[in-house]
């Protein structure tokens, strides 16, 4: 039994967090203010002060981080938002970033 346990455990250290990835929304010129708080409402969850504040942080800086999520779902974020800028006619770019 002792060693069943003991496999049991090492089976359990060896398996890892999935890397996690941010998403990344960058300021332009072109993107209303309004459009980016409503991406970030409606993508990624927010509520509405902090969406706002968020898009100051883009607004002021040259990017923010609009989540941290696993591969797959950063990427699907991105993209939705991307596609969803575009097809407002907007230049947006979000992208997703591996952490640290």
């Amino acid at each position: 039994m002792a060693v069943r346990e003991q496999i049991k455990e090492e089976i359990k250290s060896r398996i890892k967090e999935p890397r996690q990835y941010q998403v990344l929304i960058y300021n332009d010129d072109f993107t209303p203010m309004d459009f980016v708080v409503e991406v970030l409402i409606e993508v990624f969850d927010k509520e509405e002060a902090a969406a706002v504040s968020m898009m100051l942080d883009v607004h002021r800086g040259n990017y923010a981080v609009a989540g941290i999520y696993p591969r797959d779902i950063a990427a699907t974020k991105a993209a939705q938002a991307v596609q969803w800028a575009r097809s407002e006619g907007y230049p947006l770019k979000v992208e997703a970033v591996p952490e640290g």
